[in-house]
């Protein structure tokens, strides 16, 4: 009898364990048989610091990308986006990208000193090192932007002037101000560290989870849904509209994508492509 009960018992777990496995997520299904092309985000701080974002940088909390020692560490960090062999660069510029290739070509044939702008120091660089014959802009403006300058703007202007008052990035609530301690401690981290280790700690799941967060207390709480209706039209538009412009790019699934945007904007973008069966994203520190 015993015997018995422990044969029915180890058929019961085999059972049990067998439609266990059944269940899984059927994630197969929707994965391209031929693959997808692969997907590095890279966040970065603007390298010229025009501070036109709500934090502004203080002069002695910015580096000068030019220096020796930071040109050192640049070639390192660029070294280590290398190890993704990008096929494809993607840049916060407009779709018209012609001044940006024309600087790269008088750097490369004229030896025009490159700017301390990131797109000259990191994605003209890799173009070189791949061969690489253009670059893909992929900016764009919110929804917002679209009704305040359609021919019917007069009819959208005071619905987005209800919507966006008070919204001005300035907050004096708890986490708002919390945020604004944890700004200035970066800024400081950004001269202290060395670059490469300080872009593997910007792009971390955690860093990115974050930095998001933000968007999501202060101003976003103003009205019942004011916050949430003005965040929707500026911000969330504007990095659907990216991720478009970016699914718009014609690539194969042996291409590999190299996104290099302001550090704002991927959390948005970590998330869409993350969710997106089209791409594979390759994490940051996984390099």
């Amino acid at each position: 009898m015993k015997n018995c009960m422990l044969t029915a018992l180890a058929l019961f777990l085999t059972i049990a364990g067998t439609t266990a496995q059944n269940t899984d997520f059927p994630d197969s299904i929707l994965l391209a048989p031929e693959g997808v092309p692969k997907v590095l985000l890279v966040g970065t701080f603007h390298f010229g610091y025009p501070n036109l974002d709500a934090h502004k940088v203080s002069k002695e909390d910015q580096i000068d990308i030019l220096s020796e020692t930071k040109q050192v560490e640049l070639l390192e960090l660029v070294g280590y986006l290398a190890r993704f062999r990008p096929t494809k660069v993607v840049v916060e510029a407009g779709r018209n990208t012609g001044y940006l290739l024309r600087r790269y070509d008088r750097w490369q044939n004229e030896g025009e000193p490159l700017r301390p702008q990131e797109i000259d120091q990191i994605a003209f660089r890799l173009m070189r090192q791949f061969a690489l014959d253009t670059l893909y802009g992929c900016d764009a403006a919110g929804v917002d932007y679209d009704m305040a300058n359609t021919a019917d703007s007069i009819a959208f202007r005071k619905y987005l002037d209800g919507v966006f008052e008070g919204y001005d990035w300035i907050s004096d609530d708890a986490t708002s101000l919390r945020y604004k301690k944890m700004y200035d401690e970066d800024n400081k981290l950004s001269v202290r560290m060395n670059l490469l280790d300080y872009f593997k700690l910007s792009n971390s799941e955690q860093a990115i989870r974050r930095a998001y967060g933000a968007y999501l207390c202060g101003d976003f709480k103003l009205g019942d849904f004011n916050g949430a209706d003005a965040l929707a039209l500026y911000w969330y538009s504007r990095n659907l509209r990216i991720f478009r412009n970016i699914q718009r790019i014609e690539a194969k699934p042996d291409d590999r994508i190299l996104v290099l945007f302001g550090s704002g904007h991927i959390g948005i973008l970590h998330q869409l492509f993350e969710c997106s069966p089209e791409y594979e994203l390759v994490k940051f520190n996984a390099l």
